[in-house]
């Protein structure tokens, strides 16, 4: 804190009011200059710009304000965030767990409808204040948010139809002729671009579309995880499961947030040390059958 100097207009300036002056006018100098080397620090290492960094808010002490947590959802993950329409309630394990979170602050919770496609834009632009539902924890996406401590982790799955010809196994997939589906925005997209050398990548907009591409013979497969495979078995009479023999590329389920916010994610966190320690993770997987793929570490 610099001490403010106060020189009377009236007085004679002094040579011992100009010294006075003149090191007020360093130091003021050199705090401007830290300040703004702190700005273009943060402007260098943040996707961030200057308003954001301006306008960073604490979660933690916004939501016990207002007594209300946002948390994104992709309505139609099987088993993660799913929406029943039936029911209009959503079920699946990160729903739960946002449930189990809201009650642990005592705060009332509001789901906001996201997507895979969407999840960036949806966390940087504050649409929600976390994202839960069963998020990949890739390198391109760590670039953008920040990701919680893994609470599941899956490996990549195929689906094909029963009247499928070409792939009847894992090492069919990435042969000449064949055509692989994956959806826009998925960590499926990067992946497979990488590990496929000789089947097509198909990259469709919206999830619902590999499964209509595959149906209409356009695609042999299309690629997911487990919840999602596991869906597909379950409601539909068409769908053909093909797993790899060995972990083909296993990747770490998380929540996702915007940077710069330690105390709530210091929270968030908590929340997940607690969950894992006094079993409510272990029975919402069991739940939503997905023990085979929860993460207790």
């Amino acid at each position: 804190m610099i001490d403010t100097i106060r020189v009377d207009y009236k007085q004679e300036i002094t040579k011992e009011n100009k010294e006075k002056i003149s090191k007020h006018l360093v130091k003021s100098n050199d705090l401007m200059e830290k300040n703004r080397n702190l700005v273009l620090k943060v402007n260098r290492n943040s996707t961030s710009s200057l308003k954001d960094f301006l306008d960073l808010k604490n979660w933690i002490d916004e939501i016990m304000q207002e007594k209300e947590l946002r948390v994104c959802v992709w309505p139609e993950y099987y088993g993660i965030s799913y929406l029943d329409i039936r029911t209009q309630q959503f079920i699946g394990i990160d729903s739960d767990l946002a449930k189990e979170f809201a009650k642990d602050l005592n705060v009332n919770l509001k789901f906001v409808n996201s997507s895979f496609a969407t999840l960036i834009d949806d966390v940087t632009n504050s649409k929600c204040h976390i994202a839960m539902f069963a998020i990949g924890n890739t390198p391109q996406r760590r670039e953008k948010i920040r990701f919680t401590t893994a609470h599941l982790s899956s490996d990549v799955y195929a689906i094909t139809t029963k009247n499928n010809r070409r792939v009847q196994n894992w090492e069919d997939i990435d042969k000449n002729g064949n055509v692989v589906a994956v959806a826009k925005g998925t960590y499926h997209e990067p992946i497979m671009q990488e590990k496929l050398k000789n089947a097509q990548l198909l990259v469709v907009d919206k999830m619902h579309q590999r499964e209509q591409e595959v149906q209409a013979g356009r695609a042999d497969v299309f690629m997911t995880d487990y919840p999602f495979a596991k869906k597909m078995i379950e409601s539909t009479s068409w769908a053909v499961l093909i797993e790899p023999k060995e972990t083909f590329h296993k990747t770490n389920y998380s929540w996702a947030m915007k940077y710069d916010d330690e105390k709530f994610y210091n929270r968030v966190e908590e929340f997940l040390k607690t969950i894992k320690n006094d079993g409510r993770l272990l029975q919402l997987s069991k739940n939503n059958g997905l023990e085979p793929i929860v993460n207790l570490k």
